[in-house]
């Protein structure tokens, strides 16, 4: 409906990737709900974006009644939900996979695959029923999603995962005017990632220094696939520093 207000969700949305895509979306006229597990974090994150546009909703993305509430009170607040950006994720340490803790484990795939799940399902429940019909799933997957990097099975595994959940939702979504799909990114500036300007350990057995690129291109690259009408869809969007090992032999 033309003039009608655009709602995104936005998981992990205080920091990083997820913050970056947040004011990228603010910036383009959508209303944004931030979820994620630190409320003090989500407060600081709203100091920077347009108040009246703008709602917090601590969240914890393991736990499905947590996600439900998430849509819940966005839809209480806005009326619909027009995409989701599906992004909440952590890592593990980097130890050789015989010596990974099974509560590590189970962390990461609670979290970047089960709860990926559960963000998916509610905004299926969503998005089929509200009228106008439809909307977008952005998942946010990771080049780990196509290749590992040294000690990493648990994050490499559920973002493996991850592009699966996006191909069957994107095929389950057809009928109901719900557009899916992912973004796999490599080395965006964010906190976590300025270890790789350090020296990570690649393929070979070396430690190299990575470079990184500025998170705001993340951020375009969400609200460009978002900007999409509902008739298109990108499938899989790669976005890297063009310098990073990534493509090659390691």
């Amino acid at each position: 409906m033309a003039g009608q207000p655009r709602i995104a969700i936005v998981t992990g949305g205080g920091t990083g990737i997820g913050k970056a895509a947040a004011l990228a979306l603010l910036a383009d006229g959508w209303h944004v709900a931030l979820a994620g597990r630190r409320r003090e974090v989500l407060e600081q994150t709203l100091a920077e974006c347009a108040a009246d546009r703008t709602l917090i909703v601590p969240t914890d993305v393991t736990d499905p009644a947590s996600v439900k509430a998430l849509f819940e009170t966005t839809v209480r607040t806005w009326g619909r939900v027009d995409l989701l950006f599906n992004n909440a994720g952590i890592g593990a340490p980097g130890v050789p996979l015989e010596d990974l803790s099974l509560d590590d484990w189970k962390r990461v795939v609670d979290t970047n695959l089960s709860g990926m799940f559960y963000g998916i399902q509610q905004a299926f429940r969503v998005m089929k029923t509200q009228s106008p019909r439809g909307g977008r799933i952005i998942n946010n997957g990771s080049i780990s999603a196509h290749a590992p990097r040294p000690n990493s099975i648990a994050y490499t595994a559920t973002k493996h995962a991850v592009a699966g959940l996006t191909k069957a939702a994107s095929l389950d979504g057809r009928k109901w005017d719900i557009a899916v799909g992912q973004i796999d990114v490599g080395n965006a500036g964010t906190e976590l990632a300025m270890r790789m300007t350090q020296g990570v350990p690649q393929a070979n057995g070396e430690i190299a220094a990575e470079p990184l690129m500025d998170v705001k291109l993340v951020g375009e690259s969400v609200r460009y696939m978002a900007s999409l009408p509902l008739e298109a869809n990108v499938l899989f969007h790669t976005v890297m520093a063009t310098k990073m090992p990534f493509v090659g032999r390691g």
